[in-house]
């Protein structure tokens, strides 16, 4: 059965684009798991695309529900990692392009008529980057590192997957790559309390990928090295050398506590080689 074909096309209510019948279909791809506090507004901010897709993996709160109610095709499915997740959700999609969006993610209203305008046209690459905006806190962040932020997330359907890897999940595309200017809009951390638990799962899966790798060496220099001293260097770095602390408050413990994240998946890493003996 073909989604698109029983639906109209729907445009944002920003948008002055007139209609075209030739312009090419965009589906979304979403995964979620326990996201009832984010998913709203991600779907809002999607609610002119011709598809949208949810791959929830059983979430305990209302997240199905709501996908359900905001029109959405809901598929539950097992949790199998972030990237063969994501990639399950893309092969779901039945556009002539896809986006790939979090749950924790809203579309501008730039950047939607943006993609409006593109999928309008005769698109030039297969695959466009996006300027990411983080929020930390309720807090933009412009400096250190952490603006424009630019993440591969717009390709024509068949041309890009997800790296199979445990955290950072990477999009890759076998073809052209062009660039929008657009912001996608990162709710990632509106409380510390969130950011240092989200810090202390992506440290421990970090750590895995390091020891599957064989990343880590045993050795006192190379721990003192990767607990302590390239946390230093990579706090000086992002907020001093790349301007962080013209984010205030928010930067200085933003930079902080990412230090912090290094050190302990370097920890982790070690740990776990040390109980593998």
């Amino acid at each position: 059965m073909n989604i698109l074909a029983q639906k109209p096309l729907h445009y944002s209510r920003d948008s002055t684009m007139v209609a075209s019948p030739m312009r090419m279909t965009l589906s979304v791809a979403i995964i979620t798991r326990n996201e009832a506090a984010n998913l709203p507004r991600a779907l809002a901010s999607a609610r002119w695309a011709d598809q949208i897709v949810v791959v929830d993996a059983h979430s305990t709160d209302t997240t199905a529900a709501l996908a359900r109610a905001a029109g959405a095709q809901v598929i539950l499915r097992d949790w199998t990692g972030f990237a063969a997740q994501k990639n399950f959700a893309i092969a779901q999609c039945a556009g002539d392009w896809v986006l790939s969006l979090d749950a924790d993610e809203e579309v501008s209203a730039a950047l939607a008529l943006e993609i409006q305008t593109l999928l309008a046209s005769q698109p030039t690459a297969d695959a466009y980057t996006i300027p990411r905006r983080n929020y930390f806190l309720g807090c933009s962040l412009a400096w250190g590192g952490f603006y424009p932020d630019a993440k591969l997330r717009l390709f024509r359907s068949g041309t890009a997957a997800f790296a199979e890897r445990a955290v950072h999940e990477t999009l890759h595309c076998e073809g052209t790559i062009g660039h929008l200017r657009g912001d996608l809009l990162h709710h990632a951390y509106p409380t510390l309390t969130e950011y240092i638990e989200h810090m202390n799962r992506y440290s421990t899966l970090g750590a895995e990928i390091l020891v599957a790798d064989h990343c880590v060496s045993r050795s006192l220099p190379a721990f003192l090295w990767n607990t302590l001293l390239t946390p230093v260097a990579t706090f000086f770095y992002n907020y001093v050398v790349r301007f962080g602390f013209l984010d205030g408050r928010e930067g200085l413990l933003l930079h902080l506590y990412h230090a912090a994240y290094t050190s302990w998946k370097y920890a982790k890493a070690w740990e776990m080689g040390r109980n593998q003996k």
